[in-house]
């Protein structure tokens, strides 16, 4: 079983990826986790990237495409991958296709994230973290005992400056720009599966997995 994740900020993309990665017994891949492991590694493509990193800019899409490619070729992968931030260009799915035409496998579905902008506002915008030991709250789903105060260590929560509802709309419409041209490429090929995740983040995995029993069938997923 090999899937592509694709999802906003916001969307609860990561633990849906996780999820289905533990539930289909297949390696969760971010992009993400790819570039701080080789760049902690100090392989030849992390020492390439690190220099983009830590310049604050993005990791050009042929460095990205070989990080990726050679993360693919591991063992742990040979029975299936969940993609979690790869691609996010058109020309990274294209080179992806390649790279799957060379391991002599598939892409088997594409599943496309959907939350409404109003619920992802509210979702980050109401995080907080804590100054003093970086815990994490949500001032609506997971509040403080005590207002705007941890309860772990009593230090102020704050607000991450990308947290704020204007920034967060500014990256909603930069991943749509980004993304658009990605849903409609594997749209044609028959590979899309929306997935509605506005309920509470991490209880639709089980209508997640019916429709894509429904759209591959049990033995695709089973084997």
């Amino acid at each position: 079983m090999r899937l592509i994740l694709l999802g906003p900020p916001g969307s609860g993309k990561g633990t849906l990826a996780v999820d289905l990665a533990r539930l289909y017994h297949i390696r969760h891949i971010s992009t993400g986790d790819i570039f701080r492991q080789m760049i902690r590694e100090k392989t030849e493509l992390g020492q390439k990237a690190s220099v983009y990193i830590d310049a604050g800019q993005l990791v050009p899409d042929d460095l990205t495409i070989a990080m990726v490619q050679e993360r693919l070729a591991s063992e742990d992968c040979r029975d299936g991958f969940m993609l979690d931030g790869f691609p996010r260009t058109l020309p990274q799915a294209e080179a992806l296709d390649r790279l799957t035409s060379e391991m002599n496998c598939r892409i088997d579905a594409v599943l496309n994230v959907q939350v409404p902008d109003d619920l992802i506002l509210r979702r980050l915008s109401g995080r907080r973290m804590c100054r003093g030991c970086g815990r994490g709250y949500n001032i609506y789903s997971m509040p403080p005992k005590q207002e705007n105060i941890c309860d772990v260590c009593g230090d102020q929560l704050i607000q991450r400056s990308d947290d704020q509802p204007e920034t967060i709309r500014q990256r909603l419409n930069a991943y749509r720009e980004q993304t658009e041209p990605l849903i409609d490429y594997y749209a044609q090929r028959d590979l899309l599966l929306d997935v509605d995740n506005s309920g509470k983040i991490g209880e639709n995995l089980p209508d997640v997995d019916r429709a894509l029993k429904s759209k591959l069938g049990d033995e695709s997923l089973n084997g």
